[in-house]
């Protein structure tokens, strides 16, 4: 993908795309589907610097501190607008750990109590038995 062609880059490029929350050096995005969806989607979104950074590694202590203040705020937005019971918050970094858009992002995604998967965290598929790697069963 070529730089003009990043979603993040340029969050007008994505049909249904909003911009939430931004400041100085970071934006919120959030699809417009994934507030009406009425399932675990409702109110996820994610926070991306404005600046093309391909890996959380890459970013900046300015960017960070961008980033902390963007999530502090959204989590305050989701919890009037959806009132979730919990959240996962996580960076996918790298083509194998299922980052698709190769400009760091960090997803944001309400909890439900009312979810099949509630209870079930980040750390579900490193412990769920299928995903082991060969020669470690």
């Amino acid at each position: 993908m070529h730089l003009s062609e990043c979603p993040f880059c340029y969050p007008y490029l994505v049909e249904n795309q909003q911009i939430i929350l931004e400041n100085e050096k970071a934006i919120c995005l959030q699809l417009e589907e994934a507030q009406h969806l009425g399932n675990v989607l409702e109110g996820a979104g994610v926070i991306v610097t404005k600046a093309h950074r391909v890996s959380p590694f890459d970013l900046t202590d300015e960017e960070w501190l961008a980033i902390k203040d963007l999530l502090q705020k959204v989590k305050y937005l989701i919890d009037e607008k959806h009132e979730p019971s919990g959240y996962n918050i996580g960076w996918n970094s790298g083509e194998i750990a299922g980052q698709h858009i190769m400009h760091a992002h960090m997803h944001v995604l309400p909890r439900y109590s009312d979810e099949k998967m509630r209870g079930k965290g980040i750390r579900y598929i490193f412990k769920h038995p299928s995903n082991s790697r060969p020669g470690n069963v």
